[in-house]
């Protein structure tokens, strides 16, 4: 779907397939589709995935309305959860988090111990603020600076050295803001191992406490986003007026991805 190969299966399958290859999984929600027409680095972040899962119940819904094909949904919620209950999110160093906030931070720990996984605040980064090179506040100064590490648009050295050291096997990034794919790209050519890189968003904020609950009824019926609007509706209101634009993407495009617009 617009350019994408989603995997096919259920959320334990996709998370047996990392666990043992490791790679770039990411979980591009309905708003993101539209950043493939305008944003460059989002555009070679997915397409440098190993692994893509269909996190958005608006694009499976809008492509078996349009497309009369089924494309089977996993969501970010579903793919996070399969993770804890892996054997190897019980032993301790092999989940790291990068999350966005020291709030984040704090809740995430507490919800570690609450449930009795082996997490400590070694095994967390709090996330500086990420920009793209693509964004025009950004000057041309700073845009050739960070591509200059190989090309990326994110760099963070503090955050590899701490990955080359403590090499978890997997990698929970769980900032947002069409952030979380270019750093997961970024880190899976700066690693020398392979671990699995989670691009999964606010799923991890779901589970710990530290974003709005989402039951997983809700989940599953695909209106998982009201939840959030309720939560923080100026922020979410916005994001997902975006998505109106996505039935004319699948009509237009189908299985192509979308042409890059030029200002």
């Amino acid at each position: 779907m617009l350019g994408i190969d989603f995997f096919v299966g259920t959320a334990a399958e996709a998370i047996a397939h990392i666990s043992k290859y490791g790679g770039l999984i990411v979980a591009p929600a309905a708003p993101s589709f539209i950043a493939l027409q305008d944003d460059p680095d989002y555009r070679r972040a997915i397409a440098d995935a190993d692994l893509a899962i269909a996190d958005s119940g608006w694009a499976v819904l809008f492509w078996r309305l349009l497309r009369r094909e089924k494309l089977t949904r996993i969501s970010g919620l579903a793919l996070f959860k399969a993770l804890l209950e892996t054997a190897d999110a019980r032993i301790p160093g092999n989940l790291f988090w990068i999350l966005p906030s020291e709030k984040a931070k704090t809740k995430t720990l507490e919800f570690a111990r609450s449930s009795g996984y082996p997490t400590t605040a070694d095994d967390c980064y709090v996330a500086p603020k990420y920009f793209s090179c693509s964004h025009g506040s950004v000057s041309r100064e700073e845009r050739e600076r960070v591509s200059q590490k190989r090309g990326y648009s994110i760099a963070d050295d503090a955050l590899v050295a701490i990955l080359q050291s403590r090499k978890p096997k997997h990698i929970v990034i769980g900032i947002g803001g069409g952030m979380q794919d270019k750093l997961g790209s970024y880190l899976k050519h700066q690693l020398t191992d392979r671990p699995g890189i989670y691009c999964i968003g606010a799923a991890p904020g779901f589970v710990t406490g530290d974003q709005v609950v989402i039951p997983m009824w809700a989940d599953r019926f695909f209106v998982g986003w009201i939840f959030r609007i309720i939560g923080r509706p100026r922020e979410y209101l916005t994001r997902y007026w975006k998505a109106r634009l996505l039935p004319l993407l699948i009509i237009k495009y189908g299985t192509r991805i979308p042409q890059l617009r030029t200002s």
